[in-house]
């Protein structure tokens, strides 16, 4: 299959699906109208943030149902590719709860957009606490919007390929949670008098919140509505676990060396709320202790001005943790290539798993 026809492919998965999320969205808007004009603002926002990303979790999940006879485009994955962009954003306004994120995918972040909103209406009470609030629940909203429209997309197909469906979101859905858990463990966590412990610790929360959701399961759902088996499962497993460490390797990077204009997001804010990436413990296994001391005094700064974040770059970069981490994204897609390259697909579903493993490895925000 022709790179431009996989783009031209990609392109059309990716319309559908944002057509779908804004019909989804004014449809959830109906549904509640009648409780007040007040609650109107949830799904103003919620429409906004849905407005952006790269719908790469669709993307890979109608990839895995093309890769098993899945017919392209079709109501079943437009709709499961809705859900797990809608169950993304869920995840994201509560992880800028959790962070304190000032913005995301360039405006502000939930919370921070209910707050403004507190001060508009002359509301009384401390506004970003309201805020705050009402983005947990705005969280929670969406999750029950991914859950329906994830339960519509499985609704006509056979018996057998449902239950395995639903098994992977379930899975999907309780791994993200209990690595947002060990996430914010690792950043409240005494620093280790073995760097190793934080830099294993970081890898697990990669595997346990990221990488599963982002690529691995949204592949093995796709297969399994379109009635794959266990080794075909397996096989989008054993691709999409390495991938999805991939992608997030290169989002850790970008969260410190982005450009913000790309990104969406402040130069340097992982670094401002205190994650304990890969990049970071790696550069702690291999920094001077003066160079320890200013990385630990960078991490959870909210303060921290451009001159301190260039400083951390300069020891990330001089300790060797960046080239390490492009090189830990170099194997992990050669890995996954070689386990693509050894399981029985069409052409068309291997070209477009090619075409997204670039995506999400090169991309720049």
């Amino acid at each position: 299959m022709e790179t431009v026809d996989t783009q031209h492919w990609l392109a059309q998965l990716r319309r559908a699906v944002s057509e779908r999320l804004s019909i989804g969205i004014a449809e959830l808007a109906e549904t509640h109208a009648g409780v007040g004009a007040e609650v109107a603002d949830l799904f103003t926002i919620a429409t906004g943030l849905l407005s952006g990303g790269k719908r790469l979790r669709a993307a890979f999940a109608a990839a895995g149902w093309a890769a098993f006879g899945g017919r392209d485009l079709s109501t079943p994955v437009v709709r499961a590719g809705a859900g797990l962009e809608l169950f993304q954003m869920a995840a994201l306004v509560h992880d800028d709860v959790i962070d304190a994120s000032l913005t995301r995918r360039g405006m502000p972040a939930a919370h921070r957009q209910l707050a403004a909103r507190h001060q508009t209406l002359g509301m009384q009470g401390d506004g970003d606490r309201f805020g705050q609030s009402g983005a947990v629940l705005l969280g929670d909203l969406l999750l029950v919007a991914s859950q329906q429209e994830l339960e519509s997309g499985l609704a006509d197909l056979p018996a057998a390929a449902r239950g395995r469906a639903r098994s992977i979101m379930q899975a999907m859905m309780a791994e993200v949670t209990v690595g947002q858990y060990l996430d914010i463990y690792a950043q409240a966590a005494p620093w280790s008098t073995d760097p190793a412990v934080d830099l294993d610790r970081a890898h697990r929360v990669i595997r346990a919140k990221s990488a599963s959701y982002s690529v691995q399961q949204p592949l093995r759902l796709g297969a399994a509505m379109a009635g794959a088996d266990d080794d075909g499962l397996a096989a989008c497993a054993a691709f999409g676990l390495p991938v999805g460490e991939a992608f997030q390797l290169r989002d850790d990077v970008l969260g410190v060396f982005g450009d913000p204009s790309l990104t969406g997001k402040p130069a340097g804010d992982d670094l401002r709320e205190g994650k304990r990436t890969v990049l970071v413990t790696s550069a702690m296994t291999r920094a001077t202790a003066e160079q320890r001391a200013v990385l630990r005094a960078a991490l959870g700064n909210p303060e921290l001005q451009e001159t301190e974040v260039d400083r951390v770059r300069h020891i990330l970069t001089v300790t060797g943790a960046v080239g390490e981490v492009e090189q830990l994204i170099e194997e992990r897609v050669t890995a996954g290539l070689r386990v693509l390259q050894g399981t029985a697909v069409s052409d068309r579903a291997a070209a477009v798993l090619r075409s997204l493993v670039q995506a999400a490895v090169t991309r720049t925000s």
